[in-house]
């Protein structure tokens, strides 16, 4: 069973903040209170924050800057972030930095939630140049620990090409993931893919796929 604390990290394309939002909306079939931290203050684009009125309305408070403008990028981050690390009867997923040098605004937050008990997943997608095989699936991994000063307890598989993703696609990085997972040691928490191509795997029972909706992207962006 997942912790209540959940850190999401991974690479730019891999669809973290994408799967961050979707296991929001999923926690809320548990948890009465969702908190979902947008830790992501390099990237300025697709961050979980510009959802703030949809997931509102779903009843999943988010946190972000302390300052209005979801378009600025400076590491101004909201006091409301430690309340949500530790509150401990509230499902919390913080959406952090997709890159070692993002990882850096999580390590500000080191102090208190290596206290807590949490996990921190790998999102791969292995159809990006940077996490496409093993040993740079490795390296990547060993950066974002070293810069978060936490530990990645699972891998979350999301290997996609958004409305291209093919059944194919999900499988190849299945492999993948199989291989880092028995490499380093720490478990395949979710398999991912659109709804269509999670539903039609499930319907299979070759796995269990955890359907994705596509909330970052608007219908031009296919």
């Amino acid at each position: 069973m997942d912790k209540n604390l959940i850190i999401v990290v991974g690479h730019y394309g891999s669809g973290k903040t994408e799967f961050s939002i979707n296991y929001a909306v999923k926690s809320k079939e548990t948890f009465k209170k969702v908190n979902l931290v947008d830790l992501d203050i390099v990237n300025p684009y697709f961050r979980s924050r510009e959802k703030r009125e949809m997931l509102e309305n779903m009843d999943i408070s988010i946190m972000a800057s302390n300052l209005t403008n979801k378009n600025l990028d400076i590491p101004a981050l909201s006091p409301s972030i430690n309340g949500a690390i530790n509150d401990i009867k509230a499902r919390t997923i913080i959406d952090a930095g997709g890159d070692p040098v993002g990882a850096k605004a999580l390590s500000r937050y080191n102090n208190i939630i290596r206290n807590k008990d949490y996990d921190m997943f790998l999102v791969v997608n292995a159809n990006r140049q940077d996490t496409q095989n093993l040993e740079k699936i490795i390296s990547y991994y060993e950066k974002i620990e070293a810069t978060s000063r936490l530990k990645i307890t699972g891998l979350i598989n999301n290997t996609h090409t958004l409305q291209s993703t093919s059944i194919e696609d999900v499988m190849r990085g299945a492999e993948l993931v199989k291989k880092v997972s028995e490499k380093l040691k720490i478990p395949v928490k979710y398999h991912t893919a659109i709804k269509k191509i999670a539903d039609e795997i499930n319907k299979n029972k070759s796995m269990e796929v955890f359907p994705i909706e596509l909330y970052m992207r608007e219908e031009w962006m296919y």
